[in-house]
């Protein structure tokens, strides 16, 4: 469990959500202390960890941008993860997927129009991610280079900053070992356009898993694939194309990876959620959808469905059970309460369509158990 830490010093703010952990400096490999750490499941002695582990996943976060027009949420950004964040600082580890560029500077790779999608989030909204509890962010995805080389150098610098682990860029780091409670989690980052470590490229795949599995204990997988809006909910079989590109086998490359030793997968990219699996005993989610986007994507209907989802797997990357917590977002304000569980509705219907012979159940307040 990650401590929550009361740092008035450092908190981001003083509005409806107040910071309840402090930033750490960190880099992609690097050990996090907390006060809890007598307290870990871990021994003295490093035996491995005996109790459950919980995980918790989002898909899409782009907290506002400022081009071409500063399009920002209110307080800034403050209340963006009022409804979420409890669950994401109480897991194990939290992790999400960055949807765009984090700095202030640079020219947009994507024109200047209004319709050119280039995102661009302020570094002054850098803390916001921490204090929502994320300790893994993608940058494999068609967002990141956004703003270019000088907005990836941004964007790795402000989250080494906030001790938050990052990979997925060609030529820039391959995967990342967080220490978190005794457990080492080895993390990598695929994406399906030019400047992402590829999830076409298995054999690149394959080779980052293998050195994963030798220095990690619990190895997690995150994709930026399929293509995309309301009508590609559904899960198909064989590759998925998009404006041109290859988007990916989905079902192939995630039980690809569980095949070659990853315990967790998790997807992002179409901006709507889409089924889950377990598979050989370890939890894939084929798309979380958006998550927190308040400006620039669409969130009309199962667009704006935007869930946390929190597993507990054993100490071996067995799957034990979890829950889809709905959340749907509001134009301008981030993901809010949805007291109807439309998400978690919608993802059980997907998974029960699309995932024949399913070894889970999910219900209707979205728990999900093993049959």
């Amino acid at each position: 469990m990650k401590t929550l830490l009361f740092v008035a010093l450092l908190a981001v703010g003083q509005g409806a959500c107040k910071s309840e952990k402090a930033p750490q400096v960190g880099n992609v490999e690097s050990e996090r202390t907390t006060v809890e750490a007598a307290a870990s499941t871990a021994s003295p002695t490093g035996q491995r960890r005996t109790t459950p582990i919980t995980i918790a996943m989002t898909g899409d976060i782009m907290m506002g941008t400022t081009f071409p027009s500063r399009m920002l949420p209110p307080n800034d950004g403050r209340d963006l993860f009022c409804d979420t964040k409890e669950l994401t600082q109480k897991a194990d580890i939290a992790v999400g997927n960055l949807e765009g560029a984090v700095c202030d500077g640079g020219t947009s790779t994507k024109g200047t129009g209004p319709n050119s999608y280039a995102f661009r989030m302020p570094t002054s909204y850098a803390p916001l991610l921490k204090d929502a509890g994320y300790d893994f962010l993608s940058m494999a995805n068609n967002h990141a280079r956004d703003f270019g080389d000088v907005g990836i150098a941004s964007t790795e610098r402000v989250l080494k900053e906030q001790g938050i682990a990052f990979c997925g860029i060609k030529g820039h780091e391959q995967s990342a070992v967080v220490t978190l409670g005794g457990v080492r989690y080895g993390i990598c980052a695929f994406g399906h356009n030019s400047y992402t470590l590829k999830h076409t490229d298995l054999n690149l795949v394959k080779s980052i898993l293998t050195d994963l599995r030798s220095k990690a204990d619990i190895v997690i997988v995150s994709f930026h694939g399929g293509a995309e809006g309301r009508t590609r909910n559904h899960l198909p079989y064989g590759p998925e194309s998009f404006l041109g590109e290859n988007r990916g086998d989905l079902r192939n490359f995630a039980h690809f990876c569980i095949d070659n030793g990853a315990d967790v997968v998790y997807g992002h990219g179409p901006h709507v959620v889409r089924a889950m699996e377990v598979y050989n005993g370890r939890f894939i989610a084929y798309s979380l959808g958006n998550f927190c986007t308040p400006y620039g994507i669409s969130l009309a209907g199962i667009s704006g469905y935007s869930p946390v989802v929190t597993i507990r797997i054993k100490p071996d990357g067995t799957f034990m059970d979890g829950k889809i917590h709905s959340f749907i977002q509001t134009k301008g304000v981030g993901p809010r309460k949805d007291a109807n569980n439309s998400v978690a509705k919608e993802i059980k219907m997907l998974t029960e369509s699309d995932i024949k012979n399913s070894p889970i159940h999910i219900d209707g307040e979205g728990n999900i158990t093993v049959k």
